[in-house]
């Protein structure tokens, strides 16, 4: 049957306009009652007090942004920063020595995150996370000036209306992307953490339920030459990882196109490569190289922002030349941009943030978008603590068309499972999605004073 415009507009709408799990959340906050839901014995687990304080307001009493840093060292803010040169250049061999306009500000030898604690007037806490690697006081101001003061006194558990009221205050001035949604990504977070831990529930479950205990994770691997990247590939696929993502770019015709091919003969049959560009090539760059990954006979697993994100129209003609799948979508904040990538058929892959693209609230809705467009989606997991991967593991197990979630180094690291009082656990290159709580995430308080920084 053709679909014409109006009725897709139908589904689309159906799609994005996902309720909050009614059987679940629904049912605990019907009334003020000791006995379970009408139609459900109560379960051993739900007490008198945990009914109560589930159906009575969440009213909130405290919004602290929390800056993190490993190593905590007492380093100025300004100095952490490194940034490419005015005028700085590609360094590729002939046009391909330009302006370079992909390379973003680093923080080399260290990671920063900004945590967000809110807190009920009766003592419960909820944690969310912001995408911060380089400036987090733009997250930390934005939330003690702005969101916080409007969140204080509010019912905690009306989750997506305090989410419409923080993007709307700042949305007709021009902040509806970057700092803003990523400040607004934390706040939401802790906002649904907050609510399963009233109602002890994971966020899975209130978002409808899970459609798999475990999420597979994909590696990041990099090396000097392409015998020590191959090894590092084999060495992830006996480790039980299914996937790795390397970095690609340089110009056309470079060696390192050898180092991808070296990768992908090293997991073929076990696996694949995907390769993120972070938007380092021309249109006429991106069709040739992705036709030489269309030649490594299915290995590659994706081609990752060969163009810079706003080049939409571009994004549409590579998908159309290759057939190697097209990714994009780390660097948007909110559906609208998404939409436009989906109505252009511009991507095979999109790989939203949940730190970045305004959290859970926001990217279930990209998820759903995507789903009605038949596009397939990945967490983009980035610099950050194990609150970031668990918080984007709980939307995946929750939908439908989510593939496989970057984050498999993140668990070891100083930010991981280290500030935590229990590991989360990733066995076999897969995520295994807590059934705590809220994200099943409990910092150890003493940890993490140990990499809290003033701001």
């Amino acid at each position: 049957m053709t679909m014409n415009r109006r009725s897709l507009l139908r589904t689309a709408g159906r799609h994005a306009a996902l309720p909050i799990a009614p059987a679940t959340v629904g049912a605990v906050f019907a009334g003020d009652r000791d006995e379970a839901p009408a139609g459900r014995a109560p379960a051993a687990s739900e007490s008198a007090t945990g009914q109560r304080r589930a159906a009575a307001p969440l009213k909130i009493r405290s919004v602290e942004p929390i800056l993190i840093r490993t190593p905590a060292g007492p380093k100025p803010f300004p100095d952490l920063t490194s940034m490419t040169d005015r005028g700085a250049l590609t360094g590729g061999t002939g046009v391909w020595n330009r302006i370079d306009h992909a390379t973003p500000s680093r923080t080399p030898g260290y990671e920063q995150a900004l945590l967000v604690r809110i807190t009920t007037e009766d003592g419960l806490s909820g944690w969310g996370e912001a995408h911060a690697p380089s400036a987090p006081r733009m997250h930390q101001r934005i939330i003690t000036d702005l969101f916080g003061p409007t969140l204080i006194g509010e019912d905690a558990r009306n989750v997506e209306a305090l989410w419409e009221k923080l993007f709307s205050l700042e949305r007709v001035r021009g902040y509806f992307t970057g700092a803003h949604t990523e400040a607004l990504a934390a706040v939401d977070l802790a906002l649904w953490d907050l609510l399963g831990r009233a109602v002890g529930q994971p966020v899975w479950q209130l978002l409808g339920g899970r459609f798999r205990d475990r999420i597979p994770q994909y590696l990041g691997i990099g090396g000097g030459s392409a015998e020590e990247v191959a090894a590092r590939a084999k060495d992830a696929m006996d480790r039980g990882f299914r996937m790795v993502k390397m970095g690609f770019r340089k110009g056309p015709g470079t060696a390192d196109l050898a180092f991808v091919a070296a990768a992908a003969d090293a997991v073929r049959g076990r696996g694949q490569v995907a390769v993120d560009s972070l938007g380092a090539f021309k249109l006429h760059e991106a069709v040739k190289i992705g036709r030489e990954f269309d030649r490594m006979g299915g290995a590659i697993a994706w081609f990752e922002d060969p163009l810079l994100a706003e080049d939409v129209s571009g994004y549409r003609i590579l998908a159309e030349s290759i057939d190697t799948p097209v990714t994009a979508g780390e660097a948007l904040s909110n559906r609208f941009q998404f939409r436009d990538l989906f109505l252009a058929k511009a991507v095979d892959i999109v790989n939203p943030d949940v730190c970045r693209a305004a959290g859970i609230t926001e990217c279930r809705r990209i998820a759903a978008l995507a789903d009605a467009y038949g596009v397939l989606w990945s967490p983009h997991v980035s610099t950050g603590t194990a609150l970031y991967v668990a918080a984007s593991a709980h939307l995946a197990a929750a939908t439908s068309n989510a593939l496989i979630m970057e984050g498999g180094q993140k668990l070891p690291g100083p930010l991981g499972n280290a500030l935590l009082q229990q590991p989360l656990v990733m066995a076999n290159g897969q995520f295994v999605v807590p059934d705590g709580p809220g994200f099943g995430v409990d910092f150890d308080e003493a940890a993490l004073r140990r990499v809290t920084v003033e701001g």
